[in-house]
């Protein structure tokens, strides 16, 4: 699967293109729309389902040194104000912070990100390592394995230093129940 292909399909999901869209106008550092929603909607192109399809949420990944809590919260009610007529469950995480929760959240070390592509790098299967950022009318599509497991719809493991063979087998099993012509291949 090349760029063009990936971002014609990713975007035919109309709240992706609406996020990809006004996520700018936010002005947040290092922003990127990442993940399930990106390759969810790749999916259901390439399977003729509905764009929206088994698509739980919308995950936004931003990078800024401020690590506290009040500064997140303020970022997550301005997302949810400017986002808020698409009717869309949002996630908005400062990967500045994750290795502050992580581990409890999880029970798993997690080193400290320098940028928010990083957090990207930690995902758990290469078909979900993907982020898309408009800055203008310039895209930018961040896949550090690629895109060939998207295209084919393999799920295979990323063996990053956050693995868990749980969480990747409950992750693996949600996708193979909307998709089932993903080939999940086992931790």
């Amino acid at each position: 699967m090349d760029e063009a292909v990936f971002l014609d399909l990713a975007l035919a999901n109309p709240v992706n293109k609406v996020i990809a869209e006004r996520l700018p106008a936010l002005g947040l550092p290092d922003a990127w729309l990442v993940s399930g929603s990106l390759f969810q909607s790749v999916w259901n192109g390439l399977t003729g389902r509905g764009v929206l399809h088994g698509i739980k949420d919308y995950d936004i990944f931003y990078f800024d040194p401020d690590t506290s809590w009040e500064a997140e919260d303020r970022v997550i009610r301005q997302c949810a104000s400017l986002l808020a007529d698409l009717g869309a469950p949002v996630e908005v995480r400062n990967q500045a912070r994750v290795h502050l929760w992580y581990p409890q959240k999880f029970g798993i070390a997690y080193p400290p990100l320098a940028s928010a592509t990083e957090g990207i790098d930690r995902f758990l299967a290469p078909a979900s390592m993907v982020g898309l950022s408009l800055s203008g009318a310039a895209r930018r599509v961040y896949a550090p394995r690629g895109l060939a497991d998207v295209g084919v719809m393999i799920v295979r493991p990323s063996g990053v230093p956050n693995f868990s063979s749980e969480r990747y087998a409950e992750k693996a099993a949600r996708w193979k129940a909307s998709w089932p012509e993903v080939t999940v291949i086992p931790a």
